[in-house]
């Protein structure tokens, strides 16, 4: 037998492995068939449809554009595999033009019209995935998938009647896909119906376990509405998975479930290894030339009505404009509102790329010569890793959006202070450590504060208990610190706890846990949504803010502290459980800070039976406050400035990232 022959037979046999999806046997064969016959189109396009399947995607590209290459450009599979393989490496305007070769050589191909439309929802381009997620349903009605994926474009334009109905007919179509049950959760969670969501999660869960990160985002949906039960065993599940390598749980959500820093690098380093790998094949891009201003990009999805801005608008303001040049690259939606105009006056230029892909996003970056890009989104929602991924910048930091390490080698800086991150700590980051010399978190002194006045009965306290209070995010709210929580109430006749109700159904799981441990629900009392200003007037009703670990108040606690309520903090290992010590640090207010979980609760209730002492403290609060660092925007200005410029510098001489302590 002729090597022809047994090539053919190796062919066939691939063809099988294919169709039973034993994709590495079929890789196998396929290249084993083209060794002994090179250059084949149809060895080749099968080659690259199972290293597709692999998610091998640079071998795909390659053995797709050695079949185009030997004659096969007349194949519509050969393109679709190249296509494929390119949506595989991000590269979609790429493939959008090889999935339309493939459409033009069969005008009825569904598999590259459902892909194309794959490609364009993630391009943010919408109105045309949908309408081509409409073809291929034309094409082939019956196809779960395209119902389901058809319901994702609906929701990104808002349209959530029309996109609940077609799920719904993706699960009639096929009651066992995992991601259109899944895909609804997320809509749920949207609309913040979190209880629908965790339904549709389970069903998901139950139907494909191992579906990325898919029990982390369950989870998180069940410490939203503070549903905790089983919760010891799903963070213990998060826990093996995670260290057994598997994209469990995303880095955010873990924030809030343990203290743990080298958990966090190894969750972020699983996350960017699935989502947003290095792009090997980027361009150099180099830093400007001596004497020249450095060009800084501040790149976020929420210059907006949000904690990013309130935090960071005097920032942008104070910047010395004649040694650096910043633009706003926002990511986020415009919803014109106040804040988001005085923050977009702040820059030299301030771009709106929320609807534009990550490589444009790199494009327009370098074309304005950005030397510093500065990313305050990190992990959290509507982020644009993949645009760092890119290098957008010579240099790239995380700063302030996402309280962790990035766990990427693309991100260089990560901007701290040495509270949050002693020296020891650096192994638990990929990035180097910029430490300001007071706090990390900026500040804004011009914050608009209310001045409509607030009784504690107009806010449904009681005129003469002690109320403690916590304005921290629901899913922060860990059984372990609500024990304490309760023993404290307890304690401390009349007092009563003041929460913010972010949904309905945490307010009623928190009071059936107080039941529970024999605290009257009653003794809970949640806060509505206020707006920003007034939220800030309400707070001076409270008489001590009770912190969360493992996830602390950050800017909640800077907002206490701005009002002068004092604030207790038990820190934790990592950086999302040490803000609120780096804040009171800042303030000269240690007094404040336990060092354990036990003297946390019986600081609490020696504050509350000790008025003098509390007196003293909101005395000493007051005064550290009014003048101090930590609400000075324009004095942390000056410092980041000499961050980036020692970064810039060391750049600029060929020196590696390295940590910096920002002196005064």
């Amino acid at each position: 037998m002729d090597n022809f022959e047994k090539a053919k037979i190796l062919f066939y046999e691939g063809l099988a492995c294919l169709e039973q999806k034993s994709f590495v046997e079929a890789e196998r064969k396929f290249s084993e068939s083209s060794e002994l016959a090179p250059g084949r189109p149809p060895t080749l396009t099968n080659l690259a449809a199972a290293q597709v399947k692999l998610k091998k995607y640079k071998d795909a590209e390659k053995s797709a554009s050695a079949a185009l290459s030997t004659g096969g450009q007349n194949s519509s599979n050969a393109w679709l595999n190249l296509a494929l393989a390119k949506s595989g490496l991000s590269y979609y305007h790429e493939a959008l033009d090889c999935y339309d070769k493939a459409i033009q050589l069969n005008p009825n191909f569904t598999e590259a019209w459902f892909n194309k439309g794959n490609a364009l929802y993630e391009l943010r381009r919408y109105d045309e995935a949908l309408s081509h997620q409409d073809k291929t349903i034309q094409l082939k009605p019956d196809l779960a998938e395209a119902w389901s994926n058809k319901g994702n474009s609906l929701i990104k334009l808002k349209r959530y009647d029309e996109a609940f109905a077609d799920y719904d007919r993706a699960i009639q179509l096929n009651s066992d896909l995992a991601d259109a049950w899944c895909n609804k959760g997320h809509a749920f969670v949207d609309l913040k119906r979190y209880d629908e969501a965790i339904t549709h999660y389970e069903k998901a869960i139950q139907l494909n376990p191992d579906m990325d990160f898919l029990f982390g985002d369950y989870l998180h949906a069940r410490m939203k509405v503070c549903s905790w039960d089983f919760v010891d065993e799903s963070i213990n599940t998060c826990v093996n998975k995670i260290a057994g390598l598997n994209p469990v749980i995303r880095p955010f959500p873990l924030l809030s479930l343990i203290d743990d820093p080298s958990l966090h690098k190894l969750c972020s380093q699983i996350y960017i290894r699935t989502k947003h790998p290095t792009d090997l094949d980027r361009e150099p891009y180099k830093i400007g030339d001596t004497g020249e201003k450095i060009r800084i990009g501040y790149y976020s999805a929420d210059f907006r009505e949000h904690p990013i801005s309130y935090l960071t608008a005097q920032l942008f303001e104070e910047h010395d404009k004649g040694g650096v040049e910043i633009y706003g690259f926002s990511l986020g939606p415009d919803t014109a509102d106040d804040t988001r105009r005085r923050v977009a006056l702040a820059f030299s230029e301030f771009l709106d790329v929320s609807r534009m892909d990550d490589l444009d996003i790199v494009k327009l970056s370098k074309s304005r010569g950005i030397d510093i890009a500065v990313d305050l989104t990190g992990f959290t929602q509507n982020s644009r890793t993949g645009v760092f991924a890119r290098r957008c910048a010579p240099i790239q930091v995380n700063f302030l959006g996402y309280a962790g390490t990035m766990g990427a080698e693309y991100i260089d800086y990560i901007i701290t202070d040495k509270i949050i991150t002693p020296v020891e700590s650096q192994p638990d980051f990929t990035e180097k450590f910029v430490r300001m010399p007071h706090s990390y978190q900026v500040n804004d002194s011009k914050r608009r504060i209310s001045e409509k006045v607030f009784s504690r009965e107009g806010l449904g306290l009681p005129g003469d208990g002690f109320t403690f209070c916590c304005f921290n995010n629901n899913y922060k709210i860990l059984p372990t610190i609500f024990d304490i929580w309760m023993r404290i109430l307890g304690t401390i006749d009349g007092s009563v706890l003041w929460l913010y109700e972010d949904n309905s159904s945490a307010s009623k799981n928190l009071k059936k846990e107080a039941e529970r441990r024999n605290i009257d629900g009653d003794r809970l009392i949640f806060a509505k949504y206020m707006p920003p200003d007034e939220h800030l007037a309400r707070l001076k009703q409270a008489d001590l803010f009770l912190d969360t670990l493992p996830y602390n108040a950050h800017t909640t606690a800077s907002d206490a502290l701005r009002m002068g309520l004092p604030l207790l903090t038990c820190p934790g290992k990592s950086f999302a459980g040490r803000v609120a010590a780096s804040l009171l640090h800042a303030l000269d207010l240690p007094e404040l800070i336990a060092d354990s979980l036990e003297n946390y609760e019986r600081m609490a209730i020696e504050l509350a039976v000790n008025p003098e002492r509390l007196a003293t403290i909101k005395n000493k609060l007051d005064r550290k406050r009014l003048g101090g660092p930590l609400f000075d925007g324009k004095l942390f200005a000056r410092h980041i400035e000499k961050a980036y410029r020692e970064m810039f510098d060391r750049h600029r001489a060929g020196l590696p990232p390295d940590m910096i302590d920002v002196v005064e």
